[in-house]
Protein backbone atom coordinates (compact mmCIF):
# COMPACT_ATOMS: atom_id res chain seq x y z
CA UNK A 1 0.00 0.00 0.00
CA UNK A 2 3.38 1.92 -0.11
CA UNK A 3 2.99 2.87 -3.96
CA UNK A 4 -0.04 5.24 -5.20
CA UNK A 5 -1.99 3.26 -7.82
CA UNK A 6 -3.90 4.26 -10.72
CA UNK A 7 -7.02 2.75 -12.34
CA UNK A 8 -7.86 3.42 -15.89
CA UNK A 9 -11.49 1.98 -17.24
CA UNK A 10 -14.12 1.56 -14.86
CA UNK A 11 -16.50 -0.56 -16.48
CA UNK A 12 -18.76 -3.67 -15.42
CA UNK A 13 -15.13 -5.28 -14.06
CA UNK A 14 -12.98 -2.50 -13.74
CA UNK A 15 -15.33 -0.70 -11.30
CA UNK A 16 -15.38 -3.78 -8.99
CA UNK A 17 -11.78 -3.91 -8.71
CA UNK A 18 -10.78 -0.46 -8.35
CA UNK A 19 -13.32 -0.88 -5.39
CA UNK A 20 -11.26 -3.44 -3.28
CA UNK A 21 -7.71 -1.12 -3.79
CA UNK A 22 -10.06 1.88 -2.37
CA UNK A 23 -11.36 -0.25 0.33
CA UNK A 24 -8.28 -1.87 0.97
CA UNK A 25 -6.58 1.33 1.34
CA UNK A 26 -4.56 2.11 -1.78
CA UNK A 27 -4.09 5.87 -2.76
CA UNK A 28 -6.26 5.64 -5.92
CA UNK A 29 -5.97 7.77 -8.25
CA UNK A 30 -8.85 6.95 -11.64
CA UNK A 31 -9.73 7.70 -15.20
CA UNK A 32 -12.63 6.50 -17.22
CA UNK A 33 -13.55 7.74 -20.56
CA UNK A 34 -17.00 8.72 -19.41
CA UNK A 35 -15.89 11.81 -16.78
CA UNK A 36 -19.28 10.63 -14.87
CA UNK A 37 -18.81 7.18 -14.31
CA UNK A 38 -15.54 8.34 -12.71
CA UNK A 39 -16.88 10.94 -10.55
CA UNK A 40 -19.47 9.02 -8.91
CA UNK A 41 -17.05 6.18 -8.71
CA UNK A 42 -15.16 8.56 -6.53
CA UNK A 43 -18.02 9.72 -4.66
CA UNK A 44 -18.69 6.69 -3.57
CA UNK A 45 -15.06 5.83 -2.40
CA UNK A 46 -12.94 7.73 0.26
CA UNK A 47 -9.76 8.90 -0.43
CA UNK A 48 -10.19 8.63 -4.61
CA UNK A 49 -8.69 11.28 -6.97
CA UNK A 50 -10.48 11.45 -10.40
CA UNK A 51 -7.71 12.34 -13.00
CA UNK A 52 -9.43 14.06 -16.45
CA UNK A 53 -7.28 12.27 -18.45
CA UNK A 54 -5.03 8.92 -18.36
CA UNK A 55 -1.92 10.95 -18.05
CA UNK A 56 -2.87 12.79 -15.03
CA UNK A 57 -3.83 9.58 -13.67
CA UNK A 58 -0.48 8.26 -14.14
CA UNK A 59 1.65 11.13 -13.18
CA UNK A 60 2.05 10.57 -9.50
CA UNK A 61 1.68 6.72 -9.97
CA UNK A 62 3.43 4.09 -9.69
CA UNK A 63 1.58 0.99 -10.64
CA UNK A 64 -1.14 1.84 -13.57
CA UNK A 65 -3.59 -0.81 -14.13
CA UNK A 66 -6.01 -1.08 -17.11
CA UNK A 67 -9.23 -2.47 -17.67
CA UNK A 68 -10.57 -1.98 -20.92
CA UNK A 69 -12.42 -3.77 -24.00
CA UNK A 70 -9.54 -4.75 -26.29
CA UNK A 71 -5.91 -3.83 -27.47
CA UNK A 72 -6.95 -0.68 -29.87
CA UNK A 73 -8.47 0.80 -26.33
CA UNK A 74 -5.10 -0.47 -24.22
CA UNK A 75 -2.98 1.21 -27.05
CA UNK A 76 -5.04 4.38 -26.87
CA UNK A 77 -5.26 5.06 -23.30
CA UNK A 78 -1.74 3.99 -22.83
CA UNK A 79 0.47 5.05 -25.55
CA UNK A 80 -2.08 7.66 -27.44
CA UNK A 81 -2.60 11.81 -26.84
CA UNK A 82 -3.23 12.04 -23.34
CA UNK A 83 -2.06 8.53 -22.74
CA UNK A 84 -0.64 7.06 -19.31
CA UNK A 85 2.85 7.02 -20.72
CA UNK A 86 3.11 10.42 -21.69
CA UNK A 87 3.55 11.42 -18.33
CA UNK A 88 4.21 8.63 -16.25
CA UNK A 89 7.88 8.35 -14.20
CA UNK A 90 10.46 5.81 -14.92
CA UNK A 91 10.27 2.82 -13.91
CA UNK A 92 5.83 3.02 -13.49
CA UNK A 93 4.59 -0.53 -14.27
CA UNK A 94 1.94 -0.80 -16.08
CA UNK A 95 -0.50 -3.83 -15.70
CA UNK A 96 -3.28 -4.42 -18.34
CA UNK A 97 -6.07 -6.46 -16.98
CA UNK A 98 -8.15 -6.43 -20.40
CA UNK A 99 -7.62 -9.23 -22.94
CA UNK A 100 -6.32 -8.46 -25.49
CA UNK A 101 -3.95 -11.38 -26.48
CA UNK A 102 -0.64 -12.03 -26.81
CA UNK A 103 0.48 -10.04 -29.62
CA UNK A 104 -0.85 -6.80 -28.52
CA UNK A 105 0.91 -7.20 -25.33
CA UNK A 106 4.25 -7.83 -26.54
CA UNK A 107 3.84 -4.79 -29.45
CA UNK A 108 2.41 -2.42 -26.52
CA UNK A 109 4.98 -3.74 -24.09
CA UNK A 110 8.14 -3.20 -26.28
CA UNK A 111 7.13 0.56 -27.03
CA UNK A 112 6.64 0.78 -23.28
CA UNK A 113 9.96 -0.90 -22.42
CA UNK A 114 11.89 2.03 -24.95
CA UNK A 115 10.16 4.62 -22.55
CA UNK A 116 11.65 3.72 -19.03
CA UNK A 117 8.40 1.68 -18.15
CA UNK A 118 7.25 -2.02 -18.20
CA UNK A 119 4.25 -3.95 -18.66
CA UNK A 120 2.73 -6.86 -16.99
CA UNK A 121 -0.68 -8.33 -18.69
CA UNK A 122 -2.98 -9.83 -16.00
CA UNK A 123 -6.03 -10.97 -17.35
CA UNK A 124 -8.93 -12.36 -14.78
CA UNK A 125 -11.46 -14.69 -14.38
CA UNK A 126 -14.36 -14.82 -12.49
CA UNK A 127 -17.26 -12.38 -13.37
CA UNK A 128 -18.47 -9.59 -11.59
CA UNK A 129 -19.93 -11.36 -8.42
CA UNK A 130 -15.67 -12.39 -7.96
CA UNK A 131 -14.86 -8.86 -8.73
CA UNK A 132 -17.01 -7.36 -6.30
CA UNK A 133 -16.03 -9.71 -4.01
CA UNK A 134 -12.25 -9.68 -4.69
CA UNK A 135 -11.88 -13.64 -5.09
CA UNK A 136 -11.14 -13.15 -8.97
CA UNK A 137 -8.06 -15.23 -10.39
CA UNK A 138 -4.91 -13.66 -12.14
CA UNK A 139 -2.98 -15.21 -14.66
CA UNK A 140 0.22 -12.58 -14.63
CA UNK A 141 2.54 -12.42 -17.75
CA UNK A 142 5.58 -11.13 -15.60
CA UNK A 143 9.19 -11.25 -14.44
CA UNK A 144 9.59 -13.07 -10.79
CA UNK A 145 10.45 -9.28 -9.59
CA UNK A 146 7.36 -7.61 -11.20
CA UNK A 147 4.83 -10.72 -9.66
CA UNK A 148 6.30 -10.13 -6.24
CA UNK A 149 5.63 -6.40 -6.52
CA UNK A 150 2.05 -6.57 -7.37
CA UNK A 151 1.40 -9.21 -4.93
CA UNK A 152 -0.31 -6.58 -2.62
CA UNK A 153 -2.72 -4.81 -5.08
CA UNK A 154 -3.40 -8.09 -7.00
CA UNK A 155 -4.23 -9.98 -3.93
CA UNK A 156 -6.77 -6.89 -2.91
CA UNK A 157 -8.80 -7.99 -5.93
CA UNK A 158 -8.36 -11.77 -6.20
CA UNK A 159 -8.35 -15.09 -4.03
CA UNK A 160 -5.91 -16.82 -6.82
CA UNK A 161 -2.82 -15.21 -8.26
CA UNK A 162 -0.85 -17.16 -10.62
CA UNK A 163 2.96 -16.36 -12.56
CA UNK A 164 1.62 -17.91 -15.90
CA UNK A 165 5.66 -17.14 -17.02
CA UNK A 166 6.89 -14.15 -19.06
CA UNK A 167 4.90 -11.41 -20.87
CA UNK A 168 2.15 -12.29 -22.75
CA UNK A 169 1.42 -15.96 -21.25
CA UNK A 170 -1.03 -14.58 -18.83
CA UNK A 171 -2.69 -13.71 -22.07
CA UNK A 172 -2.53 -16.78 -23.31
CA UNK A 173 -3.93 -18.78 -20.51
CA UNK A 174 -6.98 -16.25 -20.58
CA UNK A 175 -7.35 -16.91 -24.14
CA UNK A 176 -7.46 -20.75 -23.62
CA UNK A 177 -9.47 -20.21 -20.29
CA UNK A 178 -12.50 -18.82 -22.28
CA UNK A 179 -12.19 -20.73 -25.66
CA UNK A 180 -13.01 -23.48 -23.00
CA UNK A 181 -15.45 -22.15 -21.53
CA UNK A 182 -17.65 -20.75 -24.57
CA UNK A 183 -16.96 -24.75 -25.91
CA UNK A 184 -18.43 -25.45 -22.96
CA UNK A 185 -21.40 -23.50 -22.30
CA UNK A 186 -22.26 -24.29 -26.37
CA UNK A 187 -22.43 -28.14 -24.91
CA UNK A 188 -24.51 -27.12 -22.09
CA UNK A 189 -27.14 -25.60 -24.28
CA UNK A 190 -27.03 -28.41 -26.69
CA UNK A 191 -27.28 -30.88 -24.39
CA UNK A 192 -30.95 -29.05 -22.72
CA UNK A 193 -31.93 -28.29 -26.05
CA UNK A 194 -31.80 -32.10 -26.85
CA UNK A 195 -33.37 -32.94 -23.58
CA UNK A 196 -36.20 -30.48 -24.03
CA UNK A 197 -37.01 -32.21 -27.17
CA UNK A 198 -36.89 -35.77 -25.07
CA UNK A 199 -39.61 -34.60 -22.90
CA UNK A 200 -37.09 -34.60 -19.91
CA UNK A 201 -37.77 -32.86 -16.76
CA UNK A 202 -34.66 -30.35 -17.04
CA UNK A 203 -34.39 -29.47 -13.26
CA UNK A 204 -33.75 -33.58 -12.86
CA UNK A 205 -31.08 -33.53 -15.74
CA UNK A 206 -29.34 -30.32 -14.57
CA UNK A 207 -28.87 -32.04 -10.86
CA UNK A 208 -27.88 -35.56 -12.45
CA UNK A 209 -25.51 -33.75 -14.81
CA UNK A 210 -24.08 -31.61 -12.09
CA UNK A 211 -23.08 -34.19 -9.77
CA UNK A 212 -21.74 -36.65 -12.28
CA UNK A 213 -18.84 -36.64 -14.78
CA UNK A 214 -20.64 -33.53 -17.19
CA UNK A 215 -20.14 -31.01 -14.04
CA UNK A 216 -18.91 -28.32 -14.91
CA UNK A 217 -18.56 -24.24 -14.36
CA UNK A 218 -20.92 -23.37 -17.15
CA UNK A 219 -23.44 -25.58 -16.19
CA UNK A 220 -23.84 -23.56 -12.80
CA UNK A 221 -23.60 -20.46 -14.31
CA UNK A 222 -25.85 -20.51 -17.27
CA UNK A 223 -27.95 -23.36 -17.66
CA UNK A 224 -30.62 -21.37 -15.51
CA UNK A 225 -30.45 -18.18 -17.15
CA UNK A 226 -30.55 -20.21 -20.92
CA UNK A 227 -33.81 -21.61 -19.61
CA UNK A 228 -35.33 -18.49 -18.38
CA UNK A 229 -33.58 -16.32 -20.97
CA UNK A 230 -32.18 -13.82 -18.79
CA UNK A 231 -29.47 -12.71 -20.19
CA UNK A 232 -28.19 -9.98 -17.65
CA UNK A 233 -24.96 -9.00 -17.92
CA UNK A 234 -22.09 -10.71 -16.38
CA UNK A 235 -19.74 -11.17 -19.45
CA UNK A 236 -21.45 -9.88 -22.60
CA UNK A 237 -21.29 -11.86 -25.78
CA UNK A 238 -19.70 -9.91 -27.85
CA UNK A 239 -16.51 -9.93 -25.40
CA UNK A 240 -16.49 -13.48 -25.55
CA UNK A 241 -16.65 -13.75 -28.86
CA UNK A 242 -13.44 -11.42 -29.02
CA UNK A 243 -11.81 -13.98 -26.70
CA UNK A 244 -12.62 -16.35 -28.72
CA UNK A 245 -11.60 -15.01 -32.10
CA UNK A 246 -7.79 -13.96 -30.33
CA UNK A 247 -7.47 -17.80 -29.19
CA UNK A 248 -8.42 -18.92 -32.64
CA UNK A 249 -6.11 -16.76 -34.25
CA UNK A 250 -3.17 -17.87 -31.75
CA UNK A 251 -3.93 -21.47 -32.99
CA UNK A 252 -3.69 -20.69 -36.17
CA UNK A 253 -0.80 -18.81 -35.73
CA UNK A 254 0.85 -21.86 -34.45
CA UNK A 255 -0.55 -24.44 -36.48
CA UNK A 256 -3.05 -25.65 -34.18
CA UNK A 257 -6.88 -26.33 -34.77
CA UNK A 258 -9.37 -26.08 -31.92
CA UNK A 259 -12.25 -26.85 -33.39
CA UNK A 260 -14.85 -26.73 -30.40
CA UNK A 261 -13.55 -23.35 -30.09
CA UNK A 262 -14.37 -22.61 -33.78
CA UNK A 263 -18.00 -24.03 -33.42
CA UNK A 264 -18.63 -21.96 -30.28
CA UNK A 265 -17.07 -18.63 -32.27
CA UNK A 266 -20.12 -19.32 -34.98
CA UNK A 267 -22.74 -19.47 -32.51
CA UNK A 268 -21.28 -16.61 -30.90
CA UNK A 269 -21.45 -15.12 -34.19
CA UNK A 270 -24.83 -16.14 -34.76
CA UNK A 271 -25.96 -14.53 -31.17
CA UNK A 272 -24.14 -11.32 -32.29
CA UNK A 273 -26.72 -11.07 -35.00
CA UNK A 274 -29.88 -11.91 -33.41
CA UNK A 275 -29.19 -8.93 -31.36
CA UNK A 276 -27.36 -9.98 -28.17
CA UNK A 277 -23.85 -8.27 -28.62
CA UNK A 278 -24.46 -6.47 -25.26
CA UNK A 279 -26.12 -9.45 -23.25
CA UNK A 280 -24.33 -11.92 -21.16
CA UNK A 281 -23.17 -15.14 -23.42
CA UNK A 282 -25.74 -16.96 -21.96
CA UNK A 283 -27.40 -15.79 -24.96
CA UNK A 284 -25.53 -18.53 -27.01
CA UNK A 285 -28.74 -20.72 -26.24
CA UNK A 286 -30.98 -18.16 -28.83
CA UNK A 287 -29.40 -19.06 -32.12
CA UNK A 288 -28.72 -23.00 -30.78
CA UNK A 289 -32.66 -23.35 -29.96
CA UNK A 290 -33.47 -21.66 -33.70
CA UNK A 291 -30.84 -24.20 -35.26
CA UNK A 292 -32.88 -26.76 -33.55
CA UNK A 293 -36.40 -25.65 -33.82
CA UNK A 294 -36.84 -25.57 -30.01
CA UNK A 295 -37.51 -23.33 -27.74
CA UNK A 296 -36.51 -24.18 -23.25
Amino acid sequence: MSERVAFLGLGIMGSRMAANLAENGFELTVHNRTAETAEAFAAEHDGVTVAATPAQAAAEAAIVFTMVVDGDQVRQVLLGEDGAATEAAPGTLFVDCSTIGPAATLEIGAELDERGSSLVDAPVTGSSPKAQDGTLTFMVGASQAEFERLQEPLQAMGELIVRAGPRGQGQMIKLLNNALAAANCAAVGEALIVGSRAGLDLDALVQVVGSGAGASTMLDLKAAPMRSHDYSTLFKLEHMLKDVRLCLEEGQRLGVPFPSAAHAREILCAGMGMGHADDDFAAMIEPLQGGAGERL
